[in-house]
């Protein structure tokens, strides 16, 4: 898998930190607003180990219209001097504007995050013209920005799996590299608590696909209504859930607590067999 100026090997699961330059984010509630809060937060999460951020400047949740120039305000500047100080790590910008991926992507950005499910068609065609990965995502065709209303799908798994190969071969098409192509059931996007359930049940077959997988789990609603928890009470839920899906061969994982979940990984990626344990002289010395 490469993300932008950087390959990694089958063997290895990514933590993508979520640094938000959002007044109104629903886990942080504009914690990392502030430039130099954003800022900090992304050495904080660099020196926990993650080998990715993804820097976002509009909730998902409905809230006030964001402009693409408020958008770029927010988020541009601030991936370039990223950029500047961290010359290795991946950097991620959650954006569905081809505008706005076009502004990132010439900042320094190596992925781009469409959490919408290719609500602005163009913006396969601006990873392909920057070389940069993006991030194919499910979302039952709802418009960004909204929630999702009894929705109904025949199948959830089937119909995420054709949604993102679907995706994910138009990428492909249209230039952008077979290895940073990504995609993403994307829990909660077009989903009941029921659906996101079974999406995390059945991960294993997105990841059949062959396609590397990409799960956003972290403090989500539907880890919140399974657990009766809000917000700030959900990470033994939300690790639970990472759990199921590391068993199942995810590879990168976009959470807002790195050294947990990255823990978690680890054991279970050791319990899977593909990771060795660090020291192993129980029982040999």
């Amino acid at each position: 898998m490469r993300l932008g100026r950087q390959q990694f090997g089958d063997d290895e699961p990514l933590m993508m930190a979520i640094v938000n330059r959002t007044p109104d984010s629903f886990f942080d509630k504009g914690a990392t607003w502030a430039e130099e809060a954003a800022f900090a937060r992304v050495a904080e999460v660099v020196a926990q180990g993650a080998e990715i951020v993804d820097i976002g400047g509009i909730k998902a949740a409905p809230g006030v219209e964001i402009s693409p120039a408020e958008e770029k305000a927010r988020v541009v500047d601030f991936v370039a001097r990223v950029r500047e100080q961290y010359p290795s790590l991946v950097i991620s910008v959650d954006t569905w504007r081809a505008e706005v991926g076009a502004a990132v992507c010439a900042a320094g950005a190596d992925v781009l995050n469409d959490a919408w499910g290719g609500a602005d068609p163009e913006l396969v065609d601006v990873a392909a013209e920057h070389d940069a990965a993006i991030i194919c995502t499910h979302t039952g065709g709802v418009t960004p920005r909204t929630r999702p209303y009894r929705i109904d799908y025949d199948d959830v798994v089937a119909a995420a799996i054709h949604d993102t190969v679907a995706y994910a071969e138009r990428a492909l098409a249209a230039g952008v590299a077979r290895e940073s192509i990504v995609i993403d059931p994307a829990h909660d996007f077009g989903k009941n608590t029921f659906h996101s359930l079974e999406v995390t049940r059945r991960i294993g077959e997105m990841v059949a696909t062959g396609w590397p997988v990409l799960v956003s789990l972290s403090n989500k609603d539907f880890v919140g209504e399974t657990l009766g928890l809000e917000v700030g009470e959900r990470l033994v839920g939300t690790l639970a859930a990472t759990s199921v899906c590391a068993l199942a061969g995810a590879r990168i994982y976009r959470v807002h607590q790195v050294v947990e979940t990255r823990q978690t990984v680890d054991m279970v990626w050791s319990i899977a067999g593909r990771r060795p344990p660090l020291r192993a002289i129980r029982g040999l010395q």
